[in-house]
């Protein structure tokens, strides 16, 4: 008995290590020359749709190969329930619904098909498009589907406030606040969709759409919050025209020269899908022409974030190369053979230099006294480096270093760690992207009926998070004394990879 144990015992290691040697070669294969990797990073259905409507929006030159595939990718991610979720076989989605509705029936498909008639009936079923998003709002204002009474009042001299202010720009999310800044010039310019096809959906409202008011509270939002931001759009919506206008020109060159020292080059603003377009269209609208290179480079990068198959395209929401190799890094070493190490190595080398250390981001306006020293998500988005790529970029290199006793990454770790301390929060936790992000009320204002303005820290005690580090230390030894790789040495958070495109 005791042999025959042995013996099955044998061959599934065997087979096991044959499994790890074919994932590593498969890993091998998709290294970029250089030494990096970088995956597709699949959101969900409204970057694509998005992108079709943004190339009708500036009136570009169709493309009938490229949308038709958009078209088939949006086709075959339509849900059982006739509308399109937010995951994979996810719940229905109003916005998702209607933005894929409207870039399909843009790209030319016809309303009465039947995938249409789905989508149509799926919607109007559930009340019609009125129940869209803000963000999805602001979009069909300036496509003339809707008035802009239907969306809440963005002045733009908000770039003007002062930090005490009970609003200001660094008191919202990195997402939040680079998406927010082209938007308010375009909320206060209400620019208008060339659209030359002259494509609308009215047929997705049970009202007529020039009927249809602000949004109702959302139910995250508490009635008293929601009652006097509400007060505040409306008071905000007489008196904004009688603004000055040296005022609001003035907010507006503040709201270009924010986002000019943030392009990130071909990364673009932020370098996530949402305010790259936000600042093409913003370019627009103040006669920028389409080689004015700042419109030039970001509209390029758009187009960087497409993925174009035989068959199907969509867009990319960013790219994600150092989470990508980060992550890979952790698996080849823990996988230990001879060819894994080595590109291992070359992974962790090509991350060293993309650790920020010489510019201080938005975050440092909260944390003046930090040294910089984290990473981004992506190439380059050096004001925005994010908690959770530094701390797995780091974990990567001390594992090297532990086990090669090299001080090759000692002062990338220090400062790694030195930057990744300095962004604890008061209340003892870690957010992604900023520090301090706990002004709650403001999921409250008509803008964040979404409820993703903020960027807090998980709802943890300092007791709780004065245990994290000895816990991670713990899972470290664990993972040398085994071979179960990732699931040990991370733990769940690692492995569930990143949530959204915005990051963390």
């Amino acid at each position: 008995m005791h042999s025959g144990n042995k013996s099955v015992g044998t061959e599934t290691g065997g087979a096991l290590e044959a499994c790890i040697a074919a994932a590593t070669r498969a890993l091998l294969g998709y290294r970029q020359p250089d030494g990096h990797w970088v995956f597709e990073l699949e959101a969900d259905c409204t970057i694509p749709a998005e992108y079709v409507l943004l190339r009708h929006y500036l009136g570009e030159p169709v493309d009938l190969a490229l949308e038709a595939k958009i078209a088939n990718y949006l086709r075959r991610v339509q849900g059982a329930h006739g509308g399109w979720p937010l995951v994979h076989d996810g719940d229905f989605d109003m916005s998702a619904s209607v933005k894929s509705y409207f870039a399909l029936k843009m790209i030319g498909d016809s309303p009465d098909a039947p995938h249409m008639v789905r989508a149509r009936e799926a919607i109007r079923s559930r009340g019609g498009a009125i129940h869209s998003n803000v963000f999805t709002r602001f979009m069909l204002a300036m496509f003339g589907v809707l008035t802009w009474r239907s969306v809440p009042v963005l002045p733009v001299e908000i770039m003007l406030l002062p930090m005490w202010s009970p609003f200001h720009l660094n008191k919202i999310s990195y997402w939040a606040r680079t998406t927010i800044v082209p938007l308010l010039v375009l909320a206060a310019l209400k620019p208008r969709a060339k659209n030359v096809s002259g494509v609308g959906i009215d047929e997705l409202f049970l009202q007529p759409p020039y009927s249809i008011g602000m949004t109702a509270k959302a139910p995250h939002q508490t009635w008293g919050w929601f009652l006097l931001f509400r007060g505040l759009d409306s008071i905000l919506r007489v008196i904004e025209p009688l603004f000055p206008k040296q005022l609001r020109a003035r907010a507006i060159d503040s709201a270009v020269a924010f986002i000019e020292e943030r392009l990130n080059g071909e990364d673009g603003l932020g370098a996530i899908y949402p305010p790259m377009a936000n600042a093409v269209m913003m370019y627009e609208v103040l006669g920028k022409p389409e080689d004015y290179p700042p419109r030039a480079v970001t509209r390029n990068g758009l187009d960087r974030l497409l993925v174009i198959g035989e068959h199907e395209a969509y867009c990319q929401p960013c790219v994600s190369p150092v989470w990508d190799t980060s992550l890979t890094c952790h698996a080849l070493i823990e996988a230990g053979s001879e060819e894994a190490l080595p590109a291992a190595r070359q992974g962790l080398d090509w991350l060293k230099p993309k650790q920020v250390l010489d510019l201080r981001g938005d975050w440092a306006v909260k944390r003046p006294e930090i040294r910089p020293g984290g990473w981004a998500f992506q190439y380059n988005n050096a004001y925005y480096p994010d908690l959770d790529d530094t701390a797995v970029v780091v974990m990567a290199m001390d594992r090297t270093r532990r086990a090669t006793r090299s001080p090759e990454y000692d002062a990338a770790i220090a400062r790694g760690r030195e930057w990744i301390e300095g962004m604890q929060s008061r209340d003892g936790g870690w957010a992604a992207f900023d520090v301090d992000n706990l002004e709650y009320y403001l999921n409250n204002i008509p803008f964040s009926d979404h409820g993703a303005l903020l960027d807090p820290p998980p709802r943890t005690s300092r007791r709780a998070a004065s245990r994290c580090w000895p816990s991670l230390a713990r899972r470290f030894k664990a993972a040398r004394r085994s071979r179960r790789g990732l699931r040990t040495c991370a733990g769940p958070s690692l492995r569930r990879g990143r949530g959204t495109a915005a990051g963390g």
